[in-house]
């Protein structure tokens, strides 16, 4: 009998959930960020998820990518550095969803806190092996703008 890994297993339950949560299609262009950004990467494009892309030192003029996707273990600067690598790629209606690795009490109201001052709206979170994913929506470009 062929046995999976549980790492596989968990990998992928937090691959699915994610592209569940944000509604991400293979159409949608998506950044990730984040500690485990390539093995999350390479997870989206071996499910065929072509228009996916890293962050790079250099900044977009416009933004481009309509989901954001971030792995963050228990640092909340690592999670602000991804997000500052993430958040201006982001369009006006983007979506974003965050894996949060922690168990310390209160990590994840912070990265809710800090979403909702760049203008998203939680919409879940889902507890998975690997951690919890938290799922948010941008309200709108004005509020982001209005929030920095």
């Amino acid at each position: 009998m062929l046995h999976t890994p549980p790492s596989t297993t968990d990998r992928d339950q937090v691959v699915e959930t994610m592209i569940s949560l944000t509604h991400l299609s293979k159409l949608d262009r998506a950044i990730v960020a984040g500690g485990d950004c390539t093995e999350l990467y390479s997870a989206l494009r071996r499910r065929g998820f072509t228009r996916i892309g890293l962050p790079s030192r250099f900044r977009l003029r416009t933004p481009t990518f309509s989901v954001g996707l971030i792995t963050v273990q228990d640092v909340f600067s690592a999670f602000e550095t991804a997000l500052s690598q993430v958040a201006p790629s982001l369009g006006a209606t983007a979506a974003i969803a965050v894996l949060i690795k922690s168990s310390e009490a209160g990590f994840a109201l912070k990265i809710r806190r800090r979403l909702e001052q760049l203008g998203f709206r939680i919409e879940a979170g889902v507890r998975c092996h690997q951690g919890f994913v938290l799922s948010a929506y941008r309200q709108s470009l004005a509020q982001m703008k209005w929030a920095a």
